[in-house]
């Protein structure tokens, strides 16, 4: 992958059993904050997908769209375009009904010193959404970060297990959640939560934090000494697959890696293929924010793209200066301050 149109395709690739899964829902399938990280290569794969299942059905991408062309360009692949902010009231109750709600919404970066707008995004909006699409089934994103640090030895946390969010952003998150749980209570709504950590292609994530840092010649702190890590297409078909799976008793799903990834090795291995050698300091801690994803891979198998192989694209990606998000993970931080 070294162009944009190439990682688009990759990462709107569909896999077998995703047409299946697809060809089991009935009615349109509508993503809300189709316009923000992953969202746009979510609705290409949604639409591929739908293609391949050879049931016909409306995809309904629903963004506000803020980057020139994008809208545009989603309703070239396929999609219904809906421009609209789902936080104003009036827009919300205007929007097309449609019997499966991906729900992608959220705030995370920079939600230091605005944590008002964070609770409201993460919690608050939720809850108005599902009012809205209570008669839908929705699958709704949600984070890792719910769980607490727990210690590198035990495998990582559970779906069973217990949640202990920790900062302003992780305890957001868990509101979330559990606002989502009282409607699909409340009045029936299947429901189905993604615990994702940590999201990674070429233009963002863990791997191209490390990259810049080495690249930059600037220190890799190793407290946090280990992390998840997932290829996003894989991530964004699974969130689409786990639509099925929905119930008034939420189906919760850790989405991850299968492995325990070194920070300090996976530095290495990006300091080799860039040719550059990584600082650290630091010593690493007994605990890091761990999700054990056994059940996903029962369900889905594996991440299509290996370890090796997302370290290889990654250091090729920024070592040619493609484009990125500018949107650093901060998966080093232990205090929740996003």
């Amino acid at each position: 992958m070294r162009t944009l149109a190439e990682l688009d395709e990759r990462l709107s690739r569909p896999r077998d059993g995703l047409a299946d899964d697809l060809g089991k829902l009935d009615g349109d399938i509508m993503i809300l904050g189709a316009g923000g990280k992953l969202g746009p290569s979510l609705v290409r794969l949604v639409l591929r997908g739908v293609r391949a299942s050879g049931v016909p059905r409306r995809v309904i991408a629903v963004s506000r769209f803020s980057e020139p062309g994008l809208a545009q360009s989603l309703q070239e692949s396929g999609a219904t375009v809906v421009a609209a902010d789902v936080a104003d009231e009036e827009a919300l109750r205007g929007l097309p009904d449609a019997a499966n709600v991906v729900f992608l919404v959220g705030a995370k970066f920079g939600t230091a010193g605005r944590e008002h707008a964070t609770w409201f995004t993460n919690t608050y909006l939720p809850g108005r959404v599902a009012d809205r699409f209570r008669g839908s089934r929705i699958a709704a994103l949600s984070t890792g970060n719910v769980y607490p640090l727990v210690p590198v030895a035990g495998g990582g946390s559970t779906e069973d297990g217990p949640t202990g969010p920790v900062g302003d952003y992780a305890m957001s998150c868990l509101g979330r959640e559990r606002v989502l749980t009282h409607f699909a209570a409340e009045y029936g709504t299947p429901l189905s939560l993604i615990r994702l950590n940590y999201a990674v292609e070429m233009r963002y994530g863990v791997l191209v934090d490390l990259a810049q840092r080495i690249l930059a010649d600037q220190p890799i702190d190793l407290t946090t000494g280990q992390v998840n890590v997932v290829w996003q297409g894989y991530a964004n078909e699974v969130t689409l697959r786990s639509l099925p799976l929905a119930g008034a008793e939420p189906y919760v799903l850790n989405v991850t890696g299968p492995e325990l990834v070194s920070v300090r090795q996976a530095a290495e291995a990006l300091g080799e293929a860039l040719g550059r050698r990584p600082v650290f300091t630091g010593e690493e801690a007994p605990t890091a924010l761990l999700s054990n994803a056994a059940r996903c891979h029962g369900l889905f198998g594996y991440p299509d793209l290996t370890l090796t192989e997302l370290i290889g694209h990654t250091a090729r990606w920024v070592a040619d200066g493609g484009p990125l998000l500018g949107k650093p993970t901060k998966f080093e931080r232990r205090d929740g301050k996003f």
